[in-house]
């Protein structure tokens, strides 16, 4: 609140009466039409020229937390939807989290298990093996990132043997 000479009388008077109390001139509605409708300020605070939000780059640490803490979710949800069995006469992969996909294969029917380590991979002691059966359209089914191929492999192999 503001003293102000009134346009009409030169008197003072309070930037926000709503008449001058010595001629009757209608200040603050004056005033406020001045100040233009959409700026929203007051005439003590003049034209906006400038809104400023923080940087991004001071919420940093904020994303980059959140990008640590989404990924090993999905991966962990990602090894869960994969299982794989080996029974004496059959393997079993079941796939899936809400719709499952499951197929069994004759340990007979296994005509060769090739195992993939790349450098990274076998560095961590995982690998990628491949069924590849004689019974199957495909003729070959990829499981990722298994935890120690040969073992499995050597295992599937001597079930496969025995029969």
């Amino acid at each position: 609140m503001a003293l102000i000479e009134c346009p009409d009388c030169q008197k003072p008077v309070s930037s926000e009466a709503r008449a001058c109390p010595a001629c009757g001139y209608p200040v603050a509605e004056k005033l406020a039409a001045q100040a233009g409708p959409d700026s929203g300020q007051g005439p003590a605070h003049g034209a906006l020229l400038a809104e400023v939000h923080p940087s991004y780059w001071g919420f940093f640490w904020y994303w980059f937390f959140f990008f640590l803490i989404i990924p090993p979710i999905i991966g962990a949800i990602r090894r869960s939807a994969t299982v794989i069995r080996v029974f004496t006469t059959r393997i079993s992969i079941e796939r899936g989290i809400f719709s499952k996909c499951y197929q069994d294969y004759n340990t007979r029917d296994i005509r060769s298990v090739d195992v993939d380590q790349p450098f990274f991979k076998r560095i961590v002691g995982i690998g990628d093996i491949t069924l590849s059966t004689s019974a199957t359209v495909e003729g070959a089914e990829i499981i990722r990132s298994i935890p120690d191929p040969r073992g499995l492999r050597e295992l599937i192999l001597a079930q496969r043997d025995r029969q």
